[in-house]
């Protein structure tokens, strides 16, 4: 037998070549934007290498040149607004579409630079911030002596800086403060949920300490001797029901503090019962894709979003406490569900998508009855990755490196667009808000100075502070100063 002919040794080196290029991009693609899971033992089907070595043989020697030398951020970037889908036609726009916006002030009153990954996650307790990124690594940020630090700022870039508080072997996906309890829970790209617990070093600094790991060695010994307890989580392998088989995409805790809840992108739904750390119940699947987001409503509505395109409440269930069942599911969107946030007092529902809208779901019935969408916010040019409400105020992060602030009206009368915050160099993933000038929360943050951006009068009105965490690796702080009465 000869030797291959050159023609077929080309094609061969083109496939190889390609197929580790496809998933070196699309590991990364959907690790940012949370489109689906995936999993790195897959084999890439072969119409995915060949469109890919298509498009490498029709692309000019400049262009493949300047791919090579691209940074990993713009490519990211590039790969994020591909998941971008036409927006929804068929519900009202809530917000406006020109110009007629309400006055306000809205500037960044810091930049916060340590992170050398990506920030993945953003949590706020008390007076800390806390900030999650790519490389597992958390940090928290004092913002309690906020007085004078945006002259320092202006000063020295540096003049704010973090703390890392712990270090962990996989990439972080979620932070979740639980503020009652004094709890930091952080979920991670292996399965695995931590527990953590405020505690300080000898020279002062602070730290976290570690005080479980989910499932505890208590759930795997119990479920690891009896057969029932194996689930099938794919061809030839097989895991016990209490462990998450891929990344932990979303936390939530129940309002009476009792439950938590994590949801992944092995399309299962985990409850936990506190303080013990003990799985009490596995829904899977819950979805027919992964899960990207997870919300739960003060009166026990649990909602998830996910990649099928599908958005579902759960409740408990009247007569078995530890039981949850489905009892709505809501579909309008047209692409991947990336993100879900409640405000109004848990009455509002705000989703968004790879379809570049937030859809705004409301109870019908005065409040009893089901969740119904409403209309959209819109105006982003590209996916919608992130949202945080609190009390009237919606913002929402998306893969067009902006955050767009919003605001609902009285009695619904609609919504308005307060803001428009521009500045990250890359995506925005992760978002957290305070409302209001009750907490006193960085306090001398809240009054915008002269040349901020917005229009309008500055004397009284709320502020909300907005933190806003990018694929750069940068911690963005605004502050958003609004008028009492629109």
């Amino acid at each position: 037998m000869g030797p291959p002919a050159p023609g077929h040794v080309l094609l061969q080196v083109q496939v190889a070549v390609a197929g580790v290029r496809i998933k070196e991009i699309l590991c990364s693609f959907l690790d940012q934007s949370h489109y689906c899971a995936y999993n790195e033992t897959k084999p890439l089907p072969f119409w995915l290498i060949r469109f890919f070595i298509s498009s490498m043989n029709s692309a000019s020697e400049q262009e493949l040149s300047q791919i090579r030398h691209e940074p990993a951020e713009a490519m990211l970037s590039q790969a994020v607004s591909l998941s971008s889908h036409p927006s929804l036609p068929s519900l009202p726009s809530l917000g406006p579409r020109d110009l007629n916006v309400s006055p306000c002030h809205h500037q960044c009153v810091a930049t916060l630079r340590d992170h050398s990954s990506y920030v993945s996650a953003l949590a706020l307790d008390g007076h800390s911030l806390y900030s999650a990124s790519s490389d597992g690594r958390i940090r928290v940020w004092p913002l309690g002596d906020a007085s004078g630090r945006q002259e320092q700022q202006r000063d020295d870039d540096d003049g704010c800086r973090a703390t890392v508080v712990a270090a962990c072997d996989s990439s972080v996906k979620c932070l979740l403060a639980t503020g009652s309890n004094g709890l930091l829970l952080s979920s991670h790209q292996d399965g695995k949920i931590m527990a953590w617990r405020t505690g300080g070093r000898k020279d002062g600094t602070p730290r976290l300490v570690l005080r479980a790991v989910l499932p505890t060695c208590v759930d795997r010994l119990r479920t690891f001797l009896l057969p029932w307890s194996y689930v099938q989580v794919r061809r030839h392998r097989w895991r016990t029901w209490v462990h998450h088989v891929d990344a932990v995409t979303a936390l939530a805790v129940s309002p009476d503090g009792a439950l938590l809840y994590s949801a992944s992108w092995d399309r299962s739904l985990k409850v936990w019962r506190l303080p013990g750390f003990r799985c009490v119940e596995s829904i899977a699947p819950a979805h027919d894709d992964a899960i990207n987001a997870l919300a739960v409503s003060p009166d026990g509505h649990v909602y998830t979003g996910s990649a099928d395109k599908k958005i579902k409440a759960w409740r408990r269930h009247p007569e078995r406490r530890n039981k949850h069942v489905l009892v709505q599911t809501m579909e309008r969107h047209r692409s991947a569900v990336n993100a879900l946030a409640l405000g109004a007092d848990g009455k509002v529902l705000y989703s968004g998508a790879c379809d570049r809208s937030v859809v705004v779901w409301e109870r019908a019935d005065g409040g009893a009855g089901s969740m119904e969408a409403t209309g959209t916010l819109r105006g982003h040019s590209k996916a919608i990755l992130c949202l945080a409400a609190g009390g009237d105020v919606v913002c929402s992060g998306s893969a067009d490196r902006t955050v767009r602030v919003w605001r609902r009206g009285a009695e619904n009368t609609g919504y308005t667009r307060l803001a428009v915050l521009e500045g990250h160099g890359a995506p925005v993933k992760s978002l957290t808000l305070v409302y209001g000038r009750d907490s006193g929360l960085f306090s001398g943050w809240g009054d915008p100075e002269e040349g901020s951006s917005g229009g309008g009068g500055g004397g009284g009105g709320h502020c909300t502070i907005v933190c806003s965490g990018a694929l750069d690796g940068e911690v963005k702080i605004w502050s958003v100063l609004f008028p009492v009465l629109l």
